[in-house]
């Protein structure tokens, strides 16, 4: 993957289609070793894009591995749920969107994705995941600490089309 900051006001990838005004962006370019026996991507390497994803937008906010040490808490997935809307190829062009999408601001969010392909604009994969703070000792669920309940908020608005 081909890590790329987050978008800025005069960058064209927030002139593609998002569901959200201003997500957090990386950029991929599909290459054969993302391809599965039908020579589109395969399903696991979109679930590791998105949590490439989502680990660039943490750090980005401020929370990356060493902050969740320090802090003894960490976000672990719970639930996946991915939308798969139109197949990728070899050297297609891939924006993947996230987006703090609902929080408690105790224990679970719920982090949003969306994948557009750059040549057509076309919305190739939505999806969102459930995250659960837990213990980094004993992996147990834990309250938010004030840092997590700071940085993961929601931000975004919808789109309307």
């Amino acid at each position: 993957m081909t890590d790329m900051p987050s978008a800025t006001p005069s960058d064209p990838v927030l002139a593609l289609p998002w569901d959200v005004d201003a997500p957090f962006t990386q950029r991929v370019v599909v290459g054969p070793e993302h391809l599965d026996f039908f020579q589109h991507t395969n399903n696991v390497v979109y679930l590791s894009w998105l949590e490439q994803v989502a680990w660039g937008h943490s750090q980005s906010l401020g929370l990356g591995i060493d902050d969740y040490r320090r802090l003894g808490a960490g976000c672990v997935a719970r639930r996946h749920e991915l939308d798969y809307l139109a197949a990728t190829f070899e050297h297609d062009v891939l924006h993947l969107a996230t987006w703090i999408a609902e929080t408690d601001a105790r224990v679970t969010m719920w982090r949003a994705y969306q994948v557009i392909r750059e040549q057509d604009r076309r919305t190739v994969l939505r999806g969102r995941t459930q995250w659960v703070c837990v213990d980094m000792d004993t992996g147990r669920p834990k309250r938010m600490p004030p840092a997590f309940v700071e940085a993961y908020k929601v931000t975004v608005t919808p789109v309307s089309r």
